[in-house]
């Protein structure tokens, strides 16, 4: 039986380019959307024709009550969970801190910070030793903007982030002796089209220059590093921030 994973917002950018680079390595893998099942299902597809198992599974990882029935459709179709990437996330539109609404930070870190805790805890639920479980890895997508703080962009995004680094930190402690690793990766500005969802689509092009390798990252270069972390090639990793941001 092939190793299931779950990608949390996987339809589209990093999720989708580690969904298909986990099947390529020989997983099965449930694709998670909250709105665009039609791109999910074509990334199922895709994966289909590489010869694994692979669903489209849609939720809300910000609502816990679709949070556990996503784990428990991936438990009846899929067969037990040994990886889980959480990737689902959102930006907002450029402002300052005090142009920012509660509504906006609310959404913020209900996606970004408590979707992450509820799948973190839901997959730990099937994989520590605690519970009986045969151990997994987990990767959190952080940014370095949890380092950088992203000032007149997105401070709220930013700090989100900067929490998914302390949590990354402090389950990879509490779990070490339960058979399961917790890493994050931290991208930098990489090319995937959530900065459109932001109001930026030229976002790329403008902060390409200050990268020091003068360019963007792909979604695949972000992909290949969650893949090493969640590999037995990263056996002896926990607790790891892996910034993949072209030196910024």
């Amino acid at each position: 039986m092939s190793p299931v994973l779950l990608v949390t917002g996987g339809s589209r950018g990093i999720g989708a380019a580690v969904a298909r680079l986990a099947a390529a390595q020989g997983w099965d893998v449930a694709v998670n959307a909250v709105r665009d099942m039609r791109t999910a299902q074509a990334v199922v597809d895709e994966i289909r024709t590489m010869g694994r198992r692979a669903m489209a599974v849609q939720a809300d990882v910000s609502d816990e009550t679709a949070v556990c029935a996503l784990f428990e459709r991936i438990d009846a179709e899929l067969g037990p969970l040994r990886g889980l990437v959480n990737n689902a996330g959102v930006v907002d539109v450029a402002q300052r801190v005090d142009e920012m609404s509660l509504a906006r930070w609310q959404r913020m870190f209900a996606i970004n910070v408590q979707g992450t805790f509820l799948c973190t805890r839901e997959a730990l639920k099937r994989m520590s030793t605690k519970h009986g479980g045969t151990g997994g890895a987990i990767v959190n997508l952080s940014s370095a903007a949890a380092r950088l703080g992203s000032p007149g962009q997105y401070v709220d995004y930013a700090a989100a982030k900067a929490a998914i680094d302390t949590f990354t930190l402090g389950v990879a402690r509490e779990v070490a002796t339960e058979g399961v690793r917790v890493n994050a990766v931290r991208p930098g500005i990489i090319d995937t089209d959530i900065h459109a969802s932001g109001g930026q689509p030229d976002r790329v092009q403008r902060m390409a220059p200050q990268v020091p390798m003068q360019r963007a990252g792909t979604a695949q270069e972000v992909a290949q590093a969650v893949m090493w972390l969640l590999s037995d090639q990263a056996s002896y990793t926990t607790g790891s921030l892996v910034d993949v941001a072209g030196g910024r």
